[in-house]
Formats: structure tokens, C-alpha cells, sequence
């Protein structure tokens, strides 16, 4: 009986949320379950259950008490049982996981102080105010403006990258920083007398590049209050040209050995990223891919009364009302928030969310590490 007291309690303190430096929201998670011993249920305490992130579950009585006849089966049912929860649990906390079609979206974005997305499976982060550890593993950085709290970092990573051998990173930039960037890693490569090796692109809006064979991106315009842009990263898919649909497979391979193309390149808007910008980018034709993208990463810096519409627009920001006013040119299946400002606790976001999730039909989540609770 001690012995499961010790490994509840183990098992229980692992499954309160941990410090880290960016919050993780994965778009495949595993549900994880604590066991309910029913003869402990004072721990932990009725105040901390809330907390919790993962519900128990209740077990057999006999395997609960690792009795009830079968000389030691059932306790030794119950162990692996046991252990097997404690690993999942653990690992859920670690991980900080929502799922969101395949993808995995990481990242701190506080406004005014720093924002870092990083979606691993692209290799990719998104703006680097600092250097968080799980974005110099990312072989593209995409840029959209020039403020310290997007671009601070840039140095660091690329320094961070060739400090551990890694390939020169490809960093993309608007055309109109180029000259600046390039000045900026030239002082600190004079001042620390490093190389800082590193693939600087100038994309435009308009533009495609092609990241890998089944991967391009493309920049839309946004609205701050200096020059600023968003990207749209696609899968390339093939798709068989209609005239072909009706045949069978020996005739299409005959077709195609003969030299006819048969198919045609499709551009699937996978994650849009959109910066720091006013809502004015709802309205633009040209930012259409960004919202039927199947993740739409954006910012709402603003989420209440206290901070006008206006006050939002004037300082190149979303306020969260006007997502909402938009809603009808929504078509993402999923949108990330970011960018709250600091004034903002968690409750504060939650109850926001909630809002707005009543408003779109997309799932609506939101990157809140660095974002303390009233009751802290």
C-alpha cells in the first residue's frame, strides 16, 4: 500500500504543468490518463485538481489494491498498468500538445517583448525577437518586419548555428530590409571576428520560392507601422489533368512515357504566418491563401475594452473585435493567436478565445507561455 501511495504522488506532482521557455501546441496528441485510487482521494488537494492537465480514470478494485486473489497477478497488472500512465503523463507534460492537422506549432509571442513560432515539420521558424534553443534547429527564418521584438535574435541564431555545425541557415527577409540585415550581421561578424554564415533571400510579395521539391512559400502584404509582410508556405501536390481521369493505369503510363504532361501542380496553403499587422489583410484579395491556409498563425494584441479599435489601428495591431468582424473571410481550419499584449493574464486570453471560437468556424487556439494567471 505504501508503495502505490509513493508512486501516486509521483505520478500526480509530474502531471502539473512545467516552466519551460516556449509552449508547444501539436497538432496529434495523445490522450494520457492519470489512475484514481479511490482510497487516496484527498491528494492532491480539491484547490490543485483543476490543474490538472490530464482526467483520471478508475481501475478495478482488486488491481487498486493489489490484492484479490491470483498470487500477485493483478499487482503485477496493476504495475505495468501504472507504469505505462506515469510514461504517457509525463510525456504529455513535457510536450504541451494540441493537435492541429499533422503540424506542430511552438513558440513564445509576447507583444512588445519577443516572438518565435517554429513548426518543426517545415524546418521552419517565424520571426526570432531572441534565440529560443528549438529554433536554431530550423534551417528557414522567415522575417516579417524590422522590430527588435521580431529581428533581436537574428545574430544569435545564425552565430548558434555554426557554433554547432550546422548547414548556413536560409533566412528571408522583405526586399526593403535587405541592405539593413546585411549591415547588421557584417558589424556583429566585425565585432566578434566570426563568420556568420548565412543564405540571406530578399522575397517580395508576389514572389515563390521553392523551399524543397513539395514545399514553396510565397509573402502576402501586411499593415504595421513600418514596411512588413506575412508568408504562406504550400505543399505542391500532382494532380491528373481531367481529360485523364476516366482512363486505367496501363493507358495513363503510356501516355506519360510518350512525353504528355498529365498532371498539374497544385499549391496547397498549408500554415500562414502574418506578423505583426492591422486587420486591414482580411480585406485584401491578394491575402486569400492566408486564410484558407489550414493553419492561420496570427496576431491579437488586443482583447478587450480597455484598448480601443482604433487605438489597435493606429499602432499597426488586431484588436480581437475585428477578427470577429471578419470572421465571414475565415476558411482556416485552425487559427493560432499570438502576440498578446503583457497586460493580459491567462483568464484574460481564455475568456477571448472562448469568444471568438463562438464566432468563427475554425478551431481557435493560442500560444500563452510567458502569460501569468491572476491566481499565481
Amino acid at each position: 500500500m505504501i508503495s502505490s501511495t509513493v508512486k501516486l504522488i509521483t505520478k500526480t506532482l509530474f502531471a502539473f504543468p512545467l516552466k519551460t521557455n516556449y509552449q508547444m501546441i501539436s497538432l496529434n496528441p495523445a490522450t494520457s490518463n492519470l489512475l484514481n485510487f479511490s482510497q487516496f482521494h484527498q491528494f492532491p488537494p480539491p484547490s490543485l485538481r483543476h490543474h490538472l492537465p490530464i482526467q483520471p480514470r478508475t481501475v478495478n478494485a482488486a488491481v487498486q489494491s493489489g490484492g484479490g486473489g491470483g498470487s500477485g497477478f493483478l499487482t503485477a497488472i496493476g504495475r505495468a498498468i501504472e507504469e505505462e500512465e506515469y510514461r504517457k503523463a509525463r510525456a504529455e507534460v513535457h510536450k504541451k500538445s494540441i493537435d492541429l492537422d499533422g503540424y506542430s506549432i511552438e513558440g513564445l509571442s509576447i507583444g512588445g517583448h519577443e516572438t518565435c513560432v517554429i513548426v518543426p515539420e517545415l524546418k521552419a521558424a517565424f520571426d526570432i525577437g531572441r534565440c529560443p534553443a528549438k529554433a536554431v534547429q530550423q534551417n528557414f527564418l522567415f522575417i516579417t518586419h524590422a522590430h527588435l521584438d521580431h529581428i533581436g535574435g537574428l545574430p544569435m541564431y545564425i552565430a548558434t548555428r555554426g557554433l554547432y555545425s550546422l548547414k548556413p541557415p536560409t533566412v528571408f527577409v522583405p526586399p526593403s530590409i535587405m541592405g539593413d540585415v546585411e549591415q547588421l550581421i557584417n558589424i556583429h561578424r566585425n565585432m566578434g571576428q566570426v563568420e556568420l554564415n548565412v543564405d540571406l533571400v530578399p522575397l517580395d510579395v508576389g514572389e515563390t520560392y521553392e523551399m524543397r521539391n513539395d514545399l514553396v512559400v510565397r509573402p502576402f502584404r501586411t499593415h504595421h507601422v513600418i514596411t512588413s509582410q506575412g508568408y504562406v508556405i504550400y505543399s505542391v501536390r500532382k494532380k491528373l489533368r481531367k481529360q485523364y481521369t476516366h482512363l486505367k493505369g496501363k493507358q495513363i503510363e503510356k501516355i506519360k512515357k510518350s512525353g504528355v504532361e498529365i498532371t498539374d501542380t497544385i499549391l496547397c496553403p498549408e500554415v500562414a504566418f502574418t506578423g505583426d499587422t492591422t486587420s486591414d489583410f482580411y480585406l485584401d484579395p491578394r491575402s486569400a491563401d492566408a486564410l484558407r491556409a489550414k493553419i492561420l498563425i496570427t496576431e491579437a494584441t488586443f482583447l478587450d475594452e480597455s484598448v480601443s479599435v482604433e487605438h489597435a489601428r493606429e499602432h499597426g495591431h488586431t484588436h480581437i473585435d475585428e477578427i470577429m468582424e471578419n470572421a465571414q473571410w475565415i476558411r482556416n481550419k485552425t487559427i493560432v493567436l499570438t502576440h498578446f499584449s503583457s497586460r493580459y493574464h491567462l483568464e484574460d486570453i481564455r475568456q477571448a478565445v472562448s469568444k471568438l471560437q463562438s464566432k468563427v468556424s475554425a478551431k481557435v487556439m493560442s500560444l500563452t507561455e510567458g502569460f501569468k494567471s491572476l491566481h499565481a
